[in-house]
């Protein structure tokens, strides 16, 4: 009975660990689009740093004051030989994001967001040299053959916003790929990601956003009509950017790896229906279509990556076909974990 107990507990912390890490998520997402289109505060990189701040505070009042998290203490020169470097490319990888939300539907944003895995895979082979077996490449045609029917498809297509997110998507390739070397012998959770990363993207990005942005956000100032409230909203987002992370930290502990998968890639078409039902942006039936097939595809990725890495080391079928490039005796490996499903928004 007891035992009971505690399994039906396991599964409504898991589920409510899930709901409040798709709350926070769509409620960023949307807030974000919000402040870009209702607000006309066209401004990504100052909302961006807005974010980075708010997660700097944040994260310092949780492992500092609070202290619910413990300090991962990193050496002064790591922080900037291995901290600063990762750094650099989360800031361009939440600006773009934050740019492609500016010009293009969330969920077309999200859409393309979905093709990260493909990206992660494709830079580690082509960069790295690093080789897969052939059911991870399989995976894969789903998800590309989804990315492509909704671009082509998309009936409020914008060109920068298309680049802005998938470039996104490389950003948050080598920013997972990066970590594996750059971060070796630090085992980070988000917050403290947060904690190290937040202060330095603050600097990186505070000067180009004072000086490409700093006019048009004083102009905006004088000229919109609730601007103190459009503030609070602004900066309501970025204290829902930081709490997303915590969430982040807390999902990761009370689910497993297939359930975060599939809770991942269903987070995606929360957020897509959401945004329709409050931008009301125009969906195509082909372009649905796509996003489906897109979002069937990651969760299929994620389900191939799961089974391959139960398998022993070495123990590879008998026969089992290999890619081109893959000298016969090196032994094939998974792609890194891609914990941008992590990595939404600063």
């Amino acid at each position: 009975m007891e035992e009971g107990k505690f399994g039906h507990w396991g599964v409504f912390r898991s589920l409510l660990a899930i709901l409040q890490w798709w709350g926070f998520n769509v409620a960023v997402i949307i807030i974000n689009k919000w402040i870009f289109q209702k607000l006309d505060f066209k401004f990504p990189l100052s909302v961006s740093c807005v974010h980075f701040i708010c997660s700097s505070i944040g994260a310092y009042l949780v492992i500092k004051v609070l202290k619910l998290k413990p300090l991962i203490v990193v050496d002064p020169e790591d922080r900037w030989k291995r901290i600063f470097p990762m750094s650099f490319v989360f800031c361009i990888n939440i600006v773009l994001g934050n740019v492609s939300l500016r010009y293009i539907p969330v969920s077309f944003m999200q859409t393309i967001k979905s093709f990260t895995p493909a990206t992660t895979v494709f830079l580690q082979w082509l960069v790295w040299r690093k080789y897969f077996d052939w059911r991870i490449w399989a995976s894969l045609v789903p998800i590309v053959g989804g990315i492509l029917l909704t671009s082509i498809t998309e009936l409020s297509f914008n060109m920068l916003g298309f680049c802005a997110a998938l470039f996104g998507c490389l950003a948050t390739s080598t920013k997972t790929i990066l970590a594996e070397s750059l971060l070796h012998g630090y085992k980070f959770d988000s917050i403290n990601t947060v904690y190290y990363m937040a202060p330095f993207a603050t600097m990186i990005l505070g000067v180009p956003a004072l000086l490409l942005e700093g006019n048009g956000i004083v102009d905006w100032f004088q000229t919109h009509p609730s601007p103190w409230a459009a503030l609070i909203i602004i900066f309501s987002s970025g204290v829902l950017a930081f709490c997303l992370n915590f969430s982040i930290f807390y999902v990761i502990h009370s689910t497993t790896a297939v359930t975060f998968n599939v809770a991942g890639n269903l987070k995606v078409a929360v957020a897509v229906l959401i945004s329709w039902l409050i931008f009301r942006n125009p969906i195509s039936g082909l372009n649905a279509v796509g996003c489906g097939i897109t979002l069937v595809g990651c969760t299929f990725y994620g389900y191939v990556r799961h089974m391959l890495s139960q398998q022993p080391p070495g123990k590879q079928p008998p026969g089992t076909p290999r890619t081109p490039r893959t000298p016969r005796n090196r032994m094939e490996l998974l792609p890194l974990v891609n914990n941008e499903k992590l990595d939404d928004k600063v």
